[in-house]
């Protein structure tokens, strides 16, 4: 079985960051080697935080919120469903995770990634049988 790789919301947000071009290079390039490997897995937790970080602080218009919505459509999107959140709250109270990053991990867990790609974990730290890295530290 092919390794699948779960993608938290700040590679979304850093595939958009031109302020940040290393960053963004690194998002974008992560997400094409995903798509074309179709490894690569979402969730509709991931996509309502995008469209909230690209509407608020990165002010994008909205019809290439959609377009992006579009392609990352592409990518297996897991459904957020009452057995991930008590799977969530679980991480949330076993690990200390945050409630939403324990969410991301549950959601890992279930679409089967061995991976999950997130700024905001720690790298290098495996929870619920999930390996966290951080993919803008990793050197190509």
């Amino acid at each position: 079985m092919t390794d699948r790789s779960f993608i938290d919301t700040n590679v979304l947000v850093y595939a958009e960051a031109s302020d940040a071009p290393d960053k963004q290079q690194a998002a974008l390039a992560l997400l094409k080697q995903l798509y074309e490997t179709g490894t690569g897995v979402l969730s509709t937790q991931v996509l309502q935080e995008y469209c909230n970080v690209a509407i608020k602080k990165l002010k994008l218009p909205v019809a290439h919120i959609r377009a992006q919505l579009d392609m990352y459509e592409q990518f297996e999107v897991v459904q957020i469903t009452p057995a991930i959140i008590r799977a969530g709250l679980d991480l949330n109270q076993t690990r200390s995770v945050g409630f939403y990053d324990a969410l991301i991990i549950a959601s890992a867990q279930t679409a089967g990634c061995n991976v999950l790609f997130s700024e905001d974990l720690n790298t290098g730290e495996v929870i619920a049988g999930v390996h966290l890295l951080n993919p803008f530290v990793l050197k190509a």
